[in-house]
């Protein structure tokens, strides 16, 4: 189990009784929170903004903005943007384009309130230290190394549309020189507490290994794993060590990092295990996506996260941030320890590493997850079980046994030759009906659209994905036959002044948004999916949000506080051994 150091016991605490007179650093009134990586760290298609306006808690960014790097405006030469631009303003969220929401908001607001007296009015909690000034340099689809100091956007072999911009890193470290001398300017120390780190996507690769670049060959997935892991680790020290050079600070600077989807994943929490001063956070498969954001007339893309999504992660992260930091929590994500076929060889018992106990198998909150398969279930919860020639092995249920295990039932007892393996993260969420009709649907915004009627489907399996937002559905067809689509009205029976429906469920999409332009026939089976690969397994952590969600365009849960549970983390052939 990872162990953390001493120094690390109280980065982020201010108030006299907290600190140690041997730690000046940490004494800082206005505290940096450091962020780097890509897309989903910039905020893109994450909009409308929730966050638009000061919340009162007292936090900064510059106001040049959260995002501090920009295209064509001293991108390479970041020691030449306007003095002007770095004076700290009270934090809010701004749309830039494209760009939207972060987690800025949810990550420095949700740190504050745990430094608030609660006795306190609210103007007198503002005034108090520490102020959380937050600051973004990278940009979206950008490599780990593109990132770094190493900057392999100007390097002559990365394809021509990717070589613009740079600077990223440089960026950071002018953006904690500026910090520093706004700070001296007002009288106040001001040092960086925690770097956030959310990036990977880009380096994945289409045989589900690692690029290192953009020209070289692509790594295995062990190898490209712990090519990760290992860059990840240095890309952390090399950060804090510059940053403290500016910041004149003594003590390493931990880093917080999200887990992506796909094999940069698992590499996260590979570097998580090895470095002390690495803390992943859990994974966002939990949050709403941008397919339910709305801008220029478009909806964003299921890859990225609606403003919601940004705000309710930034809180997330601000949880373990101050656990860690504050509370010397020896953090780690929920995930499992060990696996082990029981006796009868016809289930296998799973112990997990559980930040708040009791495990939840949660099927209100998240839909269901589960594919059928003959008697059982090609995947549940989550879960699935394959073989040592990668065969899948059919799941019967699978049950809460302990606050800290699950028993996973097959329909088949296991072979003693099978060496079986689990993984944990897929996007299906059940068949839920074929399709009898096809109708064309009213416009909406000038756009036209499309129904496809299926026998009503029971209202508890849809309430969960129409509380969420957008869903899709899939044919889940090889090849060209292959027809997907993002549902974003459905209709029921119940339904009663709709006699179109007539007895069935309407699923409507707008046909711009039918994936290659390949349509859905009579007949065909419909799986409903997620925006991202999930599963239903989260801990029972009580700790409570400040904000609510905002954006009541789409899903149920406008008006209801963003939960903090932690979820399981997404991972690969995790090894069951016998008794």
């Amino acid at each position: 189990m990872k162990q953390f150091c001493s120094p690390f016991l109280i980065v982020v605490m201010f108030t006299t009784d907290c600190f140690s007179e041997e730690q000046p650093t940490l004494k800082a009134d206005i505290v940096g929170l450091w962020m780097m990586g890509q897309s989903l760290c910039e905020g893109a298609e994450s909009l409308p903004v929730v966050t638009p306006t000061d919340q009162g808690w007292g936090n900064y960014r510059f106001k040049r903005g959260v995002r501090t790097w920009m295209y064509g405006d001293h991108c390479q030469t970041p020691e030449d943007r306007s003095e002007e631009q770095f004076k700290f303003v009270p934090l809010s969220a701004t749309k830039h384009g494209g760009l939207g929401e972060t987690i800025a908001n949810g990550l420095a607001d949700h740190l504050k309130s745990q430094f608030t007296d609660s006795n306190l009015s609210k103007d007198k909690s503002k005034a108090e230290s520490p102020h959380f000034l937050t600051a973004y340099a990278g940009q979206g689809g950008r490599l780990i190394d593109e990132l770094s100091s190493i900057d392999q956007s100007t390097d002559p072999r990365t394809p021509e549309s990717r070589q613009h911009g740079g600077g990223y890193y440089k960026t950071s470290l002018d953006d904690a020189r500026r910090a520093k001398a706004q700070a001296e300017s007002m009288g106040k120390k001001f040092s960086i507490a925690a770097l956030i780190w959310m990036q990977g996507e880009a380096n994945g690769g289409p045989k589900g290994g690692i690029n290192p670049s953009r020209w070289g060959e692509e790594l295995t997935r062990p190898d490209g794993q712990q090519w990760y892991r290992d860059r990840l680790i240095e890309y952390r020290n090399q950060w804090s060590r510059d940053l403290q050079l500016v910041t004149g600070q003594a003590d390493e600077i931990p880093m917080f990092t999200y887990q992506t989807q796909g094999a940069a994943g698992e590499a996260q929490l590979m570097a998580a295990d090895r470095d002390p001063n690495i803390s992943m956070v859990g994974p966002h498969y939990m949050v709403p996506s941008a397919a339910n954001s709305r801008y220029s007339g478009r909806y964003g893309d299921p890859i990225h996260l609606s403003a919601d999504g940004q705000r309710w992660y930034g809180e997330q992260v601000a949880k373990v941030v101050h656990r860690v930091l504050q509370e010397d929590e020896k953090w780690e994500p929920l995930r499992p320890r060990k696996a082990i076929v029981a006796p009868d060889r016809k289930s296998v018992l799973v112990e997990f590493l559980v930040p708040r106990p009791p495990l939840v198998l949660d099927e209100t909150f998240l839909p269901a997850q589960r594919y059928p398969m003959n008697k059982g279930f090609h995947s549940l919860y989550g879960f699935q079980i394959r073989d040592a020639d990668r065969a899948v092995l059919e799941i019967a249920e699978i049950t809460v046994q302990s606050p800290t295990s699950l028993r996973i039932e097959l329909t088949s007892p296991l072979k003693t030759e099978a060496t079986p393996t689990l993984s944990y993260g897929l996007p299906y969420a059940d068949r839920i009906g074929t399709i009898l009709d096809i109708q064309k649907g009213p416009k909406i915004d000038d756009e036209p659209t499309t129904d496809l009627l299926v026998e009503a489907i029971d209202d508890d399996r849809l309430k969960p994905l129409i509380a969420e937002g957008v869903f899709y559905v899939s044919n889940m067809l090889s090849g060209e036959a292959y027809a997907r689509a993002p549902i974003r009205l459905i209709q029921t029976a119940n339904d009663k002044n709709d006699k179109t429906v007539n007895g069935m469920t309407a699923l409507r999409f707008q046909n711009r948004e039918l994936r290659n332009n390949k349509p859905f026939a009579t007949g065909q089976n419909l799986t409903a999916l997620r925006a991202f690969s999930y599963g239903n397994l989260r801990d029972s952590d009580s700790e409570k949000a400040i904000y609510h969600f905002a954006d009541d365009a789409y899903g149920t849960r406008a008006g209801q506080p963003y939960p903090l549970w932690n979820w399981c983390v997404l991972f690969n052939q995790f090894p069951i051994s016998e008794q």
